[in-house]
């Protein structure tokens, strides 16, 4: 059985996992700067996505740290992970291409110039 689309959050998250271990606030940093500012997720529902992550087996807690009184935890995409990312960049890089492919054809169809 195929896995289903991850959603666009879980799909930013775990691409923001992708370079390196980071810790929540990080990610939301990441996230932002990966979208432009298009996507900017807050607090609860990043760490609701990472509590679901964990327990999906998709990350896992690289370290923890104490900054100014208050514990920082580092998450990392595990192997599971990065095999689900890599999945779903297969999957929505098919499905651009298919939408190219039909926005091409339906210029050429109208005889204008592709935008």
């Amino acid at each position: 059985m195929t896995e289903p689309p991850l959603r666009e959050p879980t799909f930013l998250v775990l691409t923001a996992l992708a370079a390196e271990p980071q810790h929540g606030y990080a990610v939301l940093e990441d996230v932002a700067r990966m979208t432009d500012g298009r996507v900017r997720l807050r607090a609860g529902t990043l760490y609701a996505a990472l509590d679901r992550l964990r327990v999906d087996g998709l990350i896992e807690v690289d370290r923890e740290e104490v900054v100014q009184s208050r514990l920082r935890r580092y998450y990392r995409l595990t192997g599971v992970g990065e095999r689900r990312l890599a999945e779903e960049t297969v999957r929505l890089r098919s499905q651009a291409t298919i939408a190219e492919r039909r926005l091409r054809s339906r210029q050429t169809e109208i005889g204008g110039a592709p935008a």
